[in-house]
Order: C-alpha cells, then structure tokens, then sequence
C-alpha cells in the first residue's frame, strides 16, 4: 500500500509524547507505546483493562536492535533467517542492562519479542529509538482488531491516533515460541509448527494451557465476541448464527462461512472480521461446525475455543 509520511510522523510525535497509539501489522492491528516506558506501558494495560501479569510483546525493526535488550542463541537466528520479519514471537532471556519497562514483563527475566512485516509499521519502527510494546488493539479478552475501524469502534477517543495500514493481511495472532532451553510453542497463530519444525529439525512441543500464564495469548478466556459459542454443533438453534468453514450449496442469512473453498488459511483471515459481523447482526449466540484440527485449523480452534468460555462467565 502507499506510504503516507506525513501519517508515520504524526504517530512518532505522539509515542515520543508517551501516548499510545494503533498500529497496523500483518496480523492484527497493535496498541503501541514505548517499549522503554513505565508510562506508556501502564497505559496499554489501562486501555485493555488487561491483567497485570499477562505480559506484552515488544515488535522491534531488526536483530541489531533487539541485541540491546535480550540474549539470542543459535536456534532464535535459525528461526530469524527463515521468517522474520513475519508472524513469529520469541520468548528469550533479557539481559540485566535492557531499559525494557518492568511493567512489560511483570518483573520477568524474560520477553516476548517480534518483528512486524507490515511495511508502514516497520517505517516506524525504523525511525524509533524504542521498540515498541504492542498487544492486540482491542479491550482484554475480545476479538482482536484486524482494520483500524475495528480500532476506533473498541476504543472511540480514548486513544490519541490510529496509524492506518489497511485490513491485516493474515488476521490472527503471531505464533509464540519459546526459546530459553528447549523449544516449546506456548500460541498457535500465523505460521505453522510444522514450519517451524523443519527449519530446527526437531520436534517442538506445545503448551498452550499453562497453569500459569507465561506468554501472551493464554488467558482461558480470550477472542471472544461477547455472546455465547457453541462449538461442533451439528443444529442450529433459534436466534443463533451458524459459522462455517465453507460455503454451503443451501445459504441461509445466519449462515457465515470462513472461506469460499475450504482454506483453513483464508478461514483463519476471516475468523475475527466474521465474529464481529456476526455480533453487530445482535444474534443471540454462535453455533460453529466442527473444524478440522489440522494446520490453521487448530489456531482457529484454539481461539474459538478460548471465546466459547464467555459462556461460563455469564452463566
């Protein structure tokens, strides 16, 4: 897309002036302050209403950056070569000197930290002298945003600017893995395992449901649209939407369907842009088909997963 100058200075201005602000990624949209902050970052959690102990992920322009703040080791550069920037957060061990804020990390030796692919953001990140901490930019435990409208309907005026960047074009959460001692995925998101596997040559194990959080991404309750999920339903019930994978040959209007052909891919891209939809239709809940758990298939479990879990807060 075409890069508005004029729109990156404005959003550096306001992070120099500690504000936060939204950011475009190819993921989902961020809610950015300065990384090096204890202001900007307690702000963050104060927009979220985000828990104090669900950390964030700091987006950095490169590795030379990131050697400031974090201890890196061969598996961390192997995994860097191949997919950065791109949908790919590490957790690794903060060096005693990084000027990260405290509030980041919850008092953690440890950090989650990516690097965006998305071309306006890294323009940012490129004229910065901070990373950026960046969480999803919408309120704690709902669907994340993937266009600034999305932005601007969950916060309105409470935030000072949103930088635009069009609709993210993978429209899902990083994948997070953790690299201190041996590889463990603690989200699924926008890159596969299996590609992860390949490029380190063994395998990785995968803890998404700690009994205490570690990463972000592990809240139980998390994703969710504000009404009630059912998942694997095989009949749809009165006033309920029924979401789908593929499009059916009978196409009722409580029907959403994900892709047109049955990609998990484009599925997972329309997930949170479909959940919102769905909400602004005022349907009383969400019936959702059985999904291959496979690929992409299981990061849109996953999420779905965590949403149907508003159901158990309201009952």
């Amino acid at each position: 897309m075409k890069m508005n100058l004029a729109n990156i200075k404005k959003a550096k201005k306001l992070l120099l002036k500690m504000e936060c602000i939204g950011i475009p990624t190819e993921t989902v949209y961020g809610l950015a302050g300065n990384a090096y902050s204890d202001l900007a970052c307690q702000k963050i959690y104060k927009l979220k209403k985000r828990p104090k102990n669900n950390p964030l992920i700091v987006h950095y322009f490169n590795i030379h950056r990131l050697k400031k703040d974090c201890h890196l080791n061969n598996d961390f550069i192997r995994l860097y070569k191949k997919f950065c920037p791109g949908p790919l957060t590490f957790i690794l061990n903060l060096k005693k000197s990084s000027k990260i804020s405290k509030i980041i990390t919850n008092k953690r030796n440890t950090l989650a930290v990516r690097f965006p692919r998305h071309s306006v953001t890294r323009k940012l990140l490129k004229i910065l002298e901070f990373p950026l901490a960046a969480p999803s930019a919408n309120p704690s435990s709902r669907v994340s945003a993937v266009t600034s409208a999305d932005v601007k309907e969950d916060f309105g005026k409470k935030i000072k600017y949103v930088l635009e960047g069009g609709r993210s074009s993978i429209g899902i959460e990083s994948t997070i893995i953790d690299l201190r001692e041996k590889p463990q995925i603690l989200r699924l998101g926008g890159l596969n395992v299996s590609n992860i596997q390949n490029i380190l040559k063994k395998k990785i194990s995968i803890n998404i449901n700690p009994v205490k959080i570690s990463s972000p991404g592990q809240s139980k309750l998390h994703y969710s649209p504000g009404i009630p999920i059912r998942l694997n339903a095989k009949n749809i019930r009165m006033g309920e939407a029924y979401l789908l994978i593929r499009k059916k040959k009978i196409n009722r209007s409580n029907y959403y369907f994900l892709s047109k052909k049955g990609s998990l891919k484009e599925a997972a891209k329309n997930l949170y842009t479909t959940l919102r939809k769905i909400k602004k239709k005022r349907y009383s809940s969400i019936a959702v088909c059985k999904i291959p758990d496979k690929g992409y298939g299981k990061t849109i479990n996953d999420r779905l997963l965590r949403a149907s879990r508003f159901n158990e807060k309201t009952t």
